[in-house]
């Protein structure tokens, strides 16, 4: 087995190193790059993250661990840190190939349970609210063709074997982790802290070289395969909570965050304050967008801000709009009206 420290500046970090906490850096089909498995070689032999349901991810994966001294087969437990395909796409074959326990926040046991179902209808919802808030419904047909295709690397249904809830925690023979729901990048975001060691594995919630997107969402709730399709009106504000969930965890102060893509993250509290600071910045721009002429759509204010991102990544661009519009309406800075089925703001 090896016993190597990770280099400098990589996804690894001495402490965790330290303590048998070590990365797997799985390939994606993303643009985001690889993302960050983490084996925990404790008892039991943890994995956190598996990587999308691809065969490329899987030799990865099998070769990772084999440069650790171990095989899929003896895997004993699967934590997985929110719903994201780069994330959780491979946890069937692990568990039918190990008997792995899968260990999973609440939230996310419906979707692991029916990956393509749940899949499905949040796709409608995505489509209908893209369309309240701006997007022409033939970049709308569009975009869902492209989310049916990311749900080709979700993998197959697999049962969570232990729900998770904020502050359960993960017993191992050297260590406890702390699970903290941290939502804001997804509705299922999961971190789980070792107090001891002050180390936190992160998923996506806090990477260093980009700013976590709040993605648009749903009440998880409202994907319940027994109710009608959620409406534009089921949309949570992602960004409002993601807000809240950095500084809970800028409070917590763990001296490092074991990124899901990307390098570790030593300065917590730097990097959250840098990133409340981008929000920031990014509210005054929109309301001074607002300022210049007629009421404007989510879809408008992307256009005029990214240009023809805003047609190339839709998606991520009108979240990122709409997230930032929830805060002005925090503030009491602007006003929603409706018309022809779009919602447009003004100023107050």
């Amino acid at each position: 087995m090896s016993s190597s420290s990770p280099a400098p500046g990589g996804p690894g970090h001495p402490l965790a190193a330290a303590a048998g906490v070590h990365p797997i850096p799985l390939p994606t089909p993303f643009p985001v790059g690889d993302v960050n498995a983490w084996l925990i070689e404790d008892d039991p032999l943890t994995l956190v993250d598996v990587g999308p349901g691809s065969a490329r991810a899987l030799v990865a994966l099998e070769a990772g661990l084999a440069a650790r001294g171990h095989r899929i087969e003896d895997l004993e437990r699967v934590v997985l840190t929110h719903e994201h395909v780069d994330h959780v796409g491979l946890a069937a074959i692990v568990v039918e190939r190990s008997g792995a326990e899968v260990a999973a926040i609440d939230l996310l046991a419906p979707r692991l349970a029916d990956p393509a179902g749940i899949g499905r209808r949040e796709t409608r919802f995505m489509a209908r609210a893209m369309q309240r808030h701006g997007l022409p419904s033939d970049v709308a047909v569009a975009l869902v063709a492209l989310q049916q295709g990311h749900q080709a690397w979700a993998g197959d249904p697999v049962p969570v074997g232990r729900a998770l809830t904020a502050g359960d925690r993960l017993p191992f023979a050297g260590r406890s982790l702390e699970v903290l729901y941290r939502p804001g990048h997804s509705m299922t975001d999961t971190v789980l802290l070792d107090r001891e060691r002050s180390i936190a594995i992160g998923g996506d919630h806090l990477i260093g070289a980009i700013s976590s997107n709040p993605i648009l969402a749903c009440d998880p709730a409202a994907l319940d395969p027994r109710l009608p399709a959620p409406e534009a009106e089921a949309r949570v504000s992602t960004l409002r909570r993601y807000v809240a969930s950095l500084r809970e965890t800028a409070a917590l102060a763990p001296a490092v965050v074991l990124a899901g893509h990307g390098d570790a993250v030593t300065d917590v509290a730097g990097l959250v304050a840098e990133r409340l600071r981008l929000h920031e910045r990014r509210k005054g721009k929109i309301l001074g967008l607002l300022g210049e002429g007629e009421p404007a759509s989510a879809f408008d204010l992307a256009r005029r801000m990214w240009g023809d991102t805003a047609l190339k990544q839709p998606f991520l661009v009108i979240s990122e709009v709409l997230g930032h519009l929830d805060l002005l309406i925090d503030d009491d800075a602007i006003v929603a009206e409706r018309a022809d089925d779009v919602d447009r703001w003004r100023p107050r």
